[in-house]
């Protein structure tokens, strides 16, 4: 049994937790400044795990994984070099595949794994990923300062990064790809005018285009989004200080939403105040129902980096939510290092686990529901739905309360997400139900199916009696749990869900089914003074 599970104690929260919310991280390779700062790739591997293990316990479900870097990669590719983050040595192989290693892992933790692509910086002019891409390609290759930078205007550009993002969907199972600098770079020669800043947009969207055809041609389920610049443009009455995506670098990112192009923003919104909360609300108001994730950035806790304060922070992050938006940490080692203590704030505001939201604007049907479920031991088992065309693209989704049925639509109950097994283990607590969905990959989730048997050793005394489970019957007279030593009840009270009176029984060892039509209804005692409790709930379907 290679996952296992267990229930979460609550942990108070200082709001209610959403059952869908992004909540990502960048995890950067360039100069190994997030991973790896080892050079050998069991140490490498190691270090990973442990930064994974730190973010799925703060309750990340999605990792930015710096997979290009400057023309170079972290995994093998025919087109680009090795990058020196690995190894030490620039084009020298670590012996083992990292990008693979990250999404593997990131699944076996129910983590989505995203490749993350610089697009237009390839990094120093005489580095070997610039060095190599300008011999092959020198009229896509802009001098610039001391660096080298794909240039926007020339259509090979486009055709270029699409076959990179290609290459990567073809061969990876990857949930994503994460465009960095999809736009033209602060050191280019600022338009002259509106016209000329039009154009520089339609560049930008035509390689954006080509991205997402080859992308969706692979894989459709795969989430494509990018980074813009925090601000998209100015505001009726907040100006973006001449620093914004669509007009200052033609990057017009809420146009991609608008028109299919993007399925999700991670908007680099590194600011504070009035440069922050408004243009916050101008990416909700513009997100066509798609994915927004803003960055938040932590790395301005350091003394080295900025000024910033924890409750600066967490402001930001109560109004995101508040607005319906996730968040993203920049970068992951500032958060997995506490610094200034947001790694402790980060737990306790993502207590309760959270999906990333579906993808619903793609027009899939959800998944059909799990079949037989069945808890043997402390194993429970649960079988594809009826007639799945393919139960292999399948993952499933766990829930658990003391109360049955289990409502899945409260992120509290959300136990494990994104499980690759139809088996898992279950803490040994007869005080638990559970309910397991299957997810498609586009994350739409089917109806849940539940775990339907009271455990053997229920108990209808004190705190029990709202331990409701459900059970069913054919119809034959059904077993009751005992009624302790405290519950005073002399007869069965069955009621519809309405609470409209169907019979009364005696309480004895068995409830009899003669009389009462097929349906759903409540269990409810009845004691000597009038008092009633209810037991549960059960099914009759002869």
């Amino acid at each position: 049994m290679a996952f296992s599970l267990s229930v979460k104690a609550q942990v108070p929260a200082d709001m209610p937790s959403p059952k869908y919310e992004v909540r990502a991280v960048w995890l950067t390779t360039i100069g190994g400044v997030d991973w790896p700062r080892a050079h050998q790739a069991e140490a490498q591997k190691q270090e990973l795990v442990q930064t994974l293990d730190r973010l799925k316990e703060a309750g990340i479900n999605m990792v930015l994984v710096q997979s290009r870097v400057r023309a170079t990669t972290i995994y093998p590719s025919a087109k680009e070099p090795w990058d020196g983050c690995l190894t030490g040595v620039p084009g020298r192989s670590p012996e083992y595949d990292p990008l693979q290693f990250c999404i593997d892992e990131c699944h076996r933790r129910g983590m989505q794994c995203h490749a993350w692509v610089v697009t237009i910086p390839v990094g120093k002019w005489n580095k070997l990923g610039c060095k190599q891409l300008r011999q092959k390609y020198p009229r896509i290759i802009k001098h610039i300062g001391e660096d080298g930078y794909m240039d926007p205007e020339q259509p090979l550009t486009g055709d270029y990064l699409a076959e990179v993002c290609r290459d990567i969907v073809s061969r990876y199972d990857v949930d994503g790809i994460h465009l960095d600098y999809i736009r033209y770079p602060e050191t280019w020669p600022k338009a002259k005018n509106a016209a000329e800043r039009e154009r520089r947009r339609g560049f930008i969207t035509a390689i954006v285009q080509k991205i997402n055809k080859a992308v969706k041609e692979e894989k459709p389920w795969v989430i494509l989004s990018c980074s813009p610049i925090g601000k998209y443009d100015d505001l009726t009455r907040y100006r973006s200080g001449g620093w914004n995506a669509r007009t200052a670098v033609g990057q017009d990112a809420q146009a991609w939403l608008r028109n299919g192009l993007m399925d999700a923003l991670f908007p680099m919104m590194y600011f504070q105040g009035n440069n922050f909360y408004p243009f916050a609300i101008d990416w909700k108001e513009q997100s066509y129902g798609r994915i927004v994730a803003p960055g938040l950035g932590i790395y301005f806790l350091d003394p080295r980096e900025g000024k910033w304060t924890l409750p600066m922070v967490e402001r930001q992050m109560f109004v995101l939510r508040q607005l319906g938006l996730g968040h993203t940490y920049f970068r992951s080692r500032f958060f997995t290092d506490n610094t200034r203590g947001i790694y402790d704030f980060g737990q306790r505001f993502d207590a309760d686990m959270a999906l990333v939201p579906p993808m619903t604007w793609c027009g899939k049907q959800a998944p059909k529901a799990p079949t037989s479920l069945s808890l043997d031991g402390n194993v429970l088992r649960w079988q594809p739905g009826k007639n799945t065309s393919d139960a292999s693209y399948l993952l499933y989704n766990i829930y658990a309360s003391d109360k049955a049925p289990v409502d899945i639509s409260r992120a509290e109950n959300i136990v494990a997400s994104r499980v690759m097994t139809t088996a898992v283990s279950v803490p040994q607590d007869a005080r638990h139900y559970y309910a397991v969905t299957a997810v498609n990959r586009y994350g739409q989730e089917s109806a849940p199916l539940q775990q339907y048997d009271m455990p053997a050793s229920y108990d209808a005394s004190g705190a029990d009696l709202q331990a409701t489970g459900i059970l069913f019957s054919a119809g034959q007279p059904m077993a009751l749990p005992s009624k302790g030593q405290t519950l005073d009840a002399d007869f069965i009270v069955i009621e519809t869900l309405q609470g409209r009176q169907v019979a009364i029984r005696p309480y004895a060892g068995h409830l009899d089914m003669e009389g009462i039509p097929d349906g759903m209804y409540q269990l409810r005692s009845l004691g000597k003074k009038g008092r009633t409790h209810r037991l549960g709930f059960f099914m009759l379907k002869r």
